[in-house]
């Protein structure tokens, strides 16, 4: 318990900084349609804040080694406070885009000095438990900022006002606590190479969860507005999503510990191909049926990013795994900037089934390869157990490494 007491300070900022970021994907989206963007230029603002995103998780390391935790947790903040109350001063979607990679960037900064401050606290008899309030945080957290644009007005200056107010009150937690910083960690090198040699099938894994993920999340307001939905429908269909996924990460995780994680990839995209197919194909859904497709495709697609993690995993020794969890990230970061931006611009050529049926391709590509791979080479044993990872920073390869040694 008092473990969990002197965590508490890292896990509200966690909160409050879930949710100023995981409102404002949504509420763009929403804002975009209001203040007439093209769908081509909605979609930008998705892939400029995963563009920020990354460099973010590149610069930050480097940034805490140069002024320290805090105030490079101040400096993130800032940049993600000044982007949200931006917003409304400047009606621009080039802007706004500028706006979004900012935003990106304080997410990434600020996830990787708590995550580096977590790390540097916990200790192997510790780590289990901190690590499952941390997900149990995250996951939560991410769920409620779903429904806060049942409660802000798109296109609202005091909408984006509110979420600025959040993102700086995520400050007050980290910057009260009386606990001493931790030294910085070295930042992990970024090998892309690494997760190519380690599992081809894993990379291509998590480009695909990425395809799914961040066209969901960003594209998913527009989907939701050009079905019917509405703003506190189009809440639900993306909480649903998310529920969905939270909800797969035990039973996926205990088969995936089991059996060979390449049928489970090859699973997970079969059932996902099948929900994005009957969504599509069956077009005119009530807004029940709508949430449910939503729920069960977070089931199907939200755990693969994991799954192919620890399928990496099998495959590298202890020294390479912090770097491995760059190296994937950088692949999720790529899938998840040109993800948001291809698919506006499909539902603007071929109306809202196209997003759905592009997430589609991109499983049924990942099941050819995968049964390729099953071809190519045996399953490693041992394994490493499976952890839930989340996509933070490149941080998370430390805090997950005592969880990954072979059984």
């Amino acid at each position: 318990m008092g473990m969990m007491i002197s965590f508490a300070a890292l896990f509200l900022s966690v909160i409050l900084m879930q949710l100023a970021s995981g409102g404002l994907g949504p509420l763009d989206a929403l804002s975009g349609l209001a203040l007439a963007f093209t769908t081509a230029q909605i979609g930008l603002l998705g892939s400029a804040h995963f563009l920020g995103f990354f460099i973010g998780c590149w610069w930050a390391p480097r940034l805490m080694g140069s002024v320290g935790h805090s105030r490079a947790f101040a400096a993130f903040t800032a940049a993600g406070t000044i982007s949200l109350i931006a917003h409304m001063l400047v009606i621009d979607p080039w802007a706004w885009a500028l706006m979004r990679v900012a935003m990106g960037l304080c997410i990434a900064g600020c996830y990787t000095v708590l995550e580096a401050w977590l790390q540097a606290k916990v200790t192997n008899a510790t780590r289990g438990r901190a690590m499952g309030v941390y997900r149990l945080t995250d996951m939560g957290a991410s769920l409620v900022a779903q429904l806060l644009i049942s409660v802000l007005e798109p296109a609202s200056y005091v909408s984006y006002n509110l979420l600025a107010m959040l993102c700086c009150a995520a400050l007050l937690p980290l910057t009260l606590t009386r606990a001493e910083q931790p030294k910085t960690p070295v930042a992990p090198r970024l090998r892309p190479g690494l997760a190519i040699a380690c599992s081809p099938l894993a990379a291509a894994g998590v480009v695909v969860a990425a395809l799914s993920s961040a066209t969901f999340r960003m594209i998913g307001p527009l989907y939701g507005k050009q079905v019917g939905l509405t703003t506190a429908q189009i809440a639900w269909f993306l909480a649903a999503f998310v529920l969905g996924g939270a909800l797969a990460q035990l039973p996926v995780g205990w088969l995936a510990d089991r059996y060979d994680r390449r049928y489970g990839l090859i699973g997970l995209s079969v059932a996902a191909i099948a929900c994005c197919v009957i969504t599509a194909w069956l077009g005119a859904l009530s807004a029940r049926g709508v949430m449910l497709a939503a729920f069960f495709f977070g089931i199907t697609s939200f755990p693969i990013y994991s799954v192919a993690v620890a399928h990496a995993n099998d495959f590298a020794t202890a020294d390479q795994r912090v770097e491995l969890s760059a190296a994937m990230m950088f692949f999720y970061a790529l899938g998840a900037i040109a993800a948001p931006l291809a698919a506006s611009g499909l539902i603007a050529a071929f109306g809202p089934p196209a997003m759905f049926l592009m997430i589609a391709a991109g499983h049924a590509l990942l099941v050819i390869f995968g049964i390729m791979r099953l071809r190519a080479r045996p399953a490693q044993a041992p394994r490493t157990k499976y952890v839930w990872t989340p996509r933070t920073s490149f941080i998370i390869g430390r805090l997950t490494k005592g969880s990954r040694d072979p059984r």
